[in-house]
């Protein structure tokens, strides 16, 4: 058995070898976006806005292989990346909401590398529970506990990330209602292509329809209303019945192919 960092009873593998976990990416690529300064960093430096769910694929590639990975590829991956990081630097060309312009950014640095690590956390978590099982308070401290593993793979402290479940919902809770989230033009723009242009074929328009309304309604309401997204009453009902549907009465019932990832089978 190879050395890894995670097992089998960890609370990271259950949760992202789910394949309808995938839906929580671009719900996590919006979150992250809303930073203006994790934007710039994250997104405008890097390219990223040519094509955002090539991010998305790479960072479930590094996600999986943390979980389910080897320990020394694990870590080579993330060297990699940490790597990539210390190379992007720059400052805001123009004021974004409290940051105002030539306010500095680095991707390395821990207060945006813990957004985008809490976006991927708290992304997936309603994902995980709203179609697939509800996980008890003893379950979302592991969860947590896994995400704070992967964040030292990143090059995080402990004293960098939330010690616990709670404070990690409550970072959340101020981040999202706080001043440091704002939605700029140009993250606006990145919205339209994740939620209305993903890259799928036109027989699967339906399927992306769908898709665009779990993106939408799974965003808190605050940054749905900043990123210029309608959302009403009736969607809500809908978009809520059909994830109990599904975690009532199809998730359960799926074979393991089509269930987990290939990475998760694999382990399994």
């Amino acid at each position: 058995m190879p050395d890894t960092l995670f097992n089998d009873d960890s609370m990271l593998r259950r949760v992202i070898g789910q394949k309808v976990v995938g839906l929580s990416g671009p719900r996590a690529l919006l979150m992250q976006a809303a930073h203006p300064v994790a934007f710039a960093g994250f997104f405008a430096h890097t390219g990223a806005l040519d094509d955002p769910y090539a991010r998305l694929r790479r960072t479930a590639r590094v996600l999986h292989l943390i979980a389910f990975g080897s320990r020394s590829s694990a870590q080579r991956a993330t060297r990699r990346v940490r790597a990539l990081h210390r190379d992007v630097r720059g400052e805001l060309r123009a004021r974004a909401g409290s940051f105002p312009a030539g306010t500095p950014y680095a991707a390395d640095d821990p207060k945006l590398l813990l957004w985008v690590l809490a976006s991927l956390a708290d992304s997936a978590a309603i994902v995980y529970e709203r179609y697939v099982a509800s996980l008890s308070v003893t379950e979302r401290e592991a969860l947590w506990a896994d995400y704070r593993v992967v964040g030292r793979q990143f090059g995080l402290r402990e004293r960098d990330m939330p010690p616990d479940w709670e404070e990690f919902q409550a970072y959340v809770l101020d981040m999202v209602e706080g001043e440091d989230l704002h939605v700029t033009d140009a993250a606006r723009e990145l919205a339209v292509d994740i939620v209305m242009h993903p890259p799928a074929p036109v027989r699967f328009r339906p399927l992306v329809e769908l898709t665009n309304q779990i993106t939408i309604g799974l965003l808190p309401a605050p940054l749905r209303r900043a990123y210029g997204l309608r959302w009403d009453p009736v969607r809500a009902v809908a978009t809520r019945g059909g994830a109990e549907y599904a975690k009532r009465l199809v998730v359960p019932l799926l074979p393991e192919r089509m269930r987990l990832v290939p990475s998760a089978r694999r382990a399994a």
